[in-house]
């Protein structure tokens, strides 16, 4: 079944995009970051309407269980409140302000909004998230009306211990392995879990270290990568996927 599932992920992306083979998905970085505030439900509305592959989202589990959709430890940045996110209920988080007027939005939320239109890439990026998020997306898989399939989703982390919790109970949904560091040191890892994809940081890339991620099997996810002359670097070392926090500039920097 995992095979399966690895083959309508693939097919499912490759339907979505454009026809040339060559040209990578475009994956929203938490929503549309650089028009609207980030991991908001207007944010990853606007990169919809940008015409996304894929929307990548952060998750945090808050002081009362629920699975929000934050990006920072702590709101002092983002919001106009103060504190651990974890520490916060989801009734006391309602009340805080992103940024811009908007709301900390719960990954049900985002679901219900993107309802699998493109590819959810969700981002275990708190503590305790990974059981949880396996819990509430199967229960998705299952849902009248709803269009998730576990080709629609995929799961990274930058803890590959919670990375190895969600694999040890849900071996359908694909998995990413999120890096800061060296990207070949992250292949051992994405074999034991049976990665699809490893998500580096763009500016660690050169063409040897993506030849040996490809010949090790694995696509290539990189972040953040935002201005002309990186994404069409990007594109020409031929990653499969870009992360950015402007969806509309990657088809702009087309050549013909």
């Amino acid at each position: 079944m995992r095979q399966s599932t690895l083959i309508g992920i693939v097919l499912f992306l490759t339907m979505s995009h454009c026809s040339d083979s060559h040209t990578p998905l475009i994956i929203g970085h938490r929503g549309a970051r650089g028009h609207v505030a980030e991991n908001t439900l207007p944010s990853i509305q606007k990169a919809l309407n940008l015409g996304v592959d894929g929307i990548e989202i952060d998750i945090f589990r808050c002081f009362t269980g629920e699975l929000v959709v934050f990006h920072d430890q702590t709101l002092d940045t983002l919001t106009n409140s103060k504190g651990l996110i974890e520490s916060f209920s989801l009734d006391s988080l309602r009340k805080v302000s992103v940024l811009g007027g908007y709301q900390i939005p719960t990954l049900e939320e985002v679901l219900q909004l993107v309802n699998g239109e493109v590819m959810l890439n969700i981002e275990l990026k708190g503590n305790q998230t990974a059981l949880l998020t396996h819990e509430l997306i199967t229960h998705y898989f299952d849902r009248e009306g709803s269009q998730w399939k576990p080709d629609r989703i995929f799961i990274s982390s930058f803890d590959w211990d919670e990375l190895k919790l969600f694999y040890k109970v849900n071996k359908e949904v694909p998995i990413a392995i999120l890096t800061e560091d060296d990207p070949l040191d992250a292949i051992p890892i994405g074999l034991q879990l049976s990665a699809f994809a490893i998500n580096p940081d763009f500016e660690t890339l050169t063409p040897e270290v993506v030849k040996k991620i490809h010949q090790s099997g694995f696509e290539i996810y990189p972040w953040t990568v935002n201005t002309s002359e990186d994404i069409e670097r990007m594109k020409t070392l031929r990653v499969e996927g870009i992360i950015t926090d402007f969806p509309e500039r990657i088809n702009q920097t087309l050549k013909p």
